[in-house]
């Protein structure tokens, strides 16, 4: 479709004005009863020889400063569990996460509720995580899994999964 002169003032007007080539092509239907698809507005534009402006620069990325690790080396007998996430294992729960998954495992490890009881922990290819209790029918407090799922995600995160 070919427009008049003064409906190609008109879309030159609206690149100066700084709008994008959608919202041309909304006005053109609205404002002047032109029914174009995006690529002939495109299209139309370039034949114009105009060149829609950007409406900010685009920026450059932040940079990634990984966290400072809160894992530090602890003496023997320590009241930290090393294997934890730095946590005491007093207060609750510790996650454990293996240098080797388990077979048909993403990413696995263990966890100690804070009564001593033990599970080891897995998440499969689809994402599900599991949990099998050492000893057969125990079921952690409800506070306890919650704390579990946070610690775990923390410390996922913090090795980059």
């Amino acid at each position: 479709m070919t427009l008049d002169d003064t409906q190609r003032k008109k879309v030159a007007e609206w690149i100066a004005a700084g709008l994008k080539l959608s919202e041309i092509q909304n006005r053109l239907a609205a404002e002047l009863g032109v029914r174009m698809t995006y690529m002939d507005v495109r299209f139309l534009v370039d034949d114009l020889k105009l060149t829609p402006k950007d409406t900010e620069p685009p920026r450059p990325p932040a940079p990634v400063i990984p966290p400072p690790s809160t894992k530090r080396e602890q003496p023997a007998g320590s009241p930290l569990d090393q294997k934890s996430t730095g946590v005491p294992a007093a207060t609750g729960v510790s996650v454990s996460v293996d240098h080797l998954a388990k077979p048909g495992a993403v990413v696995s490890g263990k966890v100690t509720f804070s009564d001593g009881q033990t599970a080891d922990w897995y998440i499969d290819q689809s994402g599900r995580l599991g949990l099998v209790p050492q000893q057969a029918g125990y079921r952690p407090p409800a506070a306890e899994v919650q704390q579990f799922q946070a610690r775990l995600e923390s410390e996922l995160s913090r090795m980059g999964f």
